[in-house]
C-alpha cells in the first residue's frame, strides 16, 4: 500500500510571515483549522508538524491569495487613525473575545539590513518607531515632554548598545521595552519640571479619558496598552511587563473594570481599541531626528566616560595623598590619668603645741655650723 504524498508547507519562519501578512492571529488561524492556539505556536515554532487533513488546511490558509473581503478589511484599518509601538506579533486574543487587528503602525514589517551600515539601520528602525512610541508614551504619562525624552533616551541606549539591539529578535520591542520602563520611573517626580501639569487635551471626551488612563496602577496603565492598544497577546504582554501570565491577564481585567467603571463606554474592548488610537492621534509629537538622537547618545556617553575618568583620577589622587601622609609606623597612646582613690586627705597646718615650741626655740638657739668640734680623748 502506497502513502499519498504530504501537502507542501513552508518552513516555520516563512509561516508565522505569511500569517502575519493576512493580518491573522493565531487564534484565528486555531479557529479556522480546528485546533488551540498553542498547537499553531508549536507549528510557527517548528516543535511539531501538522499531517493529515489540518496539513492540508492549514497549508491552503497561508498560502491562498487574500480574498476581496480582505482586502477591503485591510484598507479599513489602514484608515483608521495610528496608535503607537511596533508589536513583534498580532498575537491571538487571550480573553475569549475576537481580537481586534492591530492599527497601522502597530504590526511589524520586514526592516532592511542587507547592505546597510549601523547607523543606516539604526535611522531605519527609528523612522519607523518612532513617532508611534512617542504617541504611546504620552498614553502612560500624560506628558508630552517626557514622553519625547522617554523614546530619545531609549533610542540612544539602543545606538550604545546596538550590536545586541541588532541581533535581537524584536528590536523595536527592546526600544519600546526601554522606554516605557524609563517613561514610568518614579524618580520624575522629583524633578521641578515635572511637578507643575501640562495642558491637557481640548476635547472633552478625551481629557476624560486620560485622566482615566492615569489614575490606573503604572503597570496596569502599561498592561492595558500593551494589550489593547499596541496589539501584543497575553503571554507577549505579560514578558514584556516581566510578570506572568496570570499575573498580565488579571492587571488587564482590573485596568479594564477601573475605566469601565469611570467610562461605561469602555467596556467593550474594540471601543477601548479605537479610542485611544484616537487619543494619541489628536496629539501633534513630533520626534526629534535620528542623527540628533545618535549626536546626542553618543555626546552623553562622552560626557559619561570623561566623568568617570575624572573619578577614577581623583580617586588615585586621593589615595596617593593618604599614603604618603599617613604614619608609617604604630605609635602607642598614653594612657590617661586616673585618680588614686583610699589616700587620707592631707591636714591643712594649725597652731604649735608646747612641746614644738620648745623644740623649735632650741633649734634656733644653736649655731648654724652646729656643736663645737669633738677632741678625742687620749686616755
Amino acid at each position: 500500500m502506497t502513502r499519498s504524498p504530504q501537502t507542501p508547507l513552508p518552513g516555520p519562519k516563512e509561516r508565522r510571515r505569511l500569517r502575519e501578512a493576512k493580518s491573522l492571529t493565531q487564534a484565528e488561524v486555531a479557529t479556522k483549522v480546528g485546533v488551540t492556539r498553542e498547537t499553531v505556536r508549536s507549528w510557527e515554532s517548528g516543535r511539531t508538524t501538522p499531517r493529515g487533513r489540518k496539513r492540508e488546511t492549514y497549508a491552503k490558509l497561508l498560502t491562498e491569495p487574500a480574498s476581496s473581503e480582505a482586502g477591503v478589511t485591510t484598507r479599513q484599518e489602514q484608515s483608521a487613525p495610528a496608535l503607537v509601538g511596533a508589536a513583534t506579533g498580532p498575537g491571538g486574543y487571550a480573553a475569549g473575545s475576537p481580537r481586534p487587528a492591530p492599527l497601522p503602525g502597530t504590526a511589524p514589517g520586514p526592516l532592511p539590513a542587507d547592505g546597510l551600515t549601523p547607523a543606516q539601520a539604526f535611522d531605519a528602525l527609528y523612522a519607523f518607531c518612532a513617532p508611534a512610541l512617542v504617541r504611546q508614551t504620552y498614553l502612560l504619562t500624560g506628558r508630552r515632554e517626557l514622553a519625547r525624552e522617554s523614546v530619545e533616551r531609549a533610542f540612544q541606549q539602543a545606538w550604545h548598545n546596538w550590536p545586541e539591539v541588532a541581533m535581537d529578535r524584536d528590536p523595536a520591542g527592546w526600544v519600546r521595552a526601554t522606554a516605557h520602563e524609563y517613561a514610568l520611573s518614579p524618580w520624575h517626580r522629583l524633578r521641578p519640571r515635572h511637578r507643575q501639569p501640562e495642558p491637557p487635551p481640548a476635547d472633552a471626551a478625551d481629557r476624560a479619558l486620560l485622566d482615566a488612563l492615569l489614575t490606573l496602577p503604572p503597570v496596569h496603565r502599561r498592561t492595558l496598552l500593551l494589550y489593547d492598544g499596541v496589539g501584543l497577546d497575553l503571554p507577549e504582554t505579560a514578558a514584556e511587563t516581566e510578570a506572568s501570565t496570570p499575573a498580565a491577564a488579571n492587571r488587564l481585567l482590573h485596568a479594564r473594570e477601573s475605566l469601565a467603571t469611570r467610562l461605561p463606554d469602555l467596556a467593550v474592548p474594540d471601543v477601548l481599541h479605537r479610542r485611544l488610537a484616537e487619543l494619541a492621534s489628536t496629539e501633534r509629537l513630533r520626534a526629534a531626528k535620528p542623527r540628533t538622537v545618535r549626536w546626542g547618545g553618543e555626546r552623553r556617553a562622552e560626557r559619561w566616560t570623561r566623568a568617570a575618568i575624572a573619578f577614577t583620577v581623583l580617586l588615585i589622587g586621593a589615595t596617593t595623598l593618604t599614603l604618603r601622609t599617613a604614619p608609617d609606623h604604630y605609635e602607642a597612646p598614653l594612657a590617661p590619668g586616673e585618680t588614686v582613690h583610699g589616700l587620707p586627705p592631707r591636714s591643712a597646718p594649725g597652731p604649735l603645741s608646747d612641746e614644738q615650741l620648745r623644740l623649735r626655740a632650741k633649734l634656733k638657739s644653736e649655731t648654724v655650723n652646729g656643736p663645737e668640734r669633738l677632741v678625742p680623748d687620749d686616755r
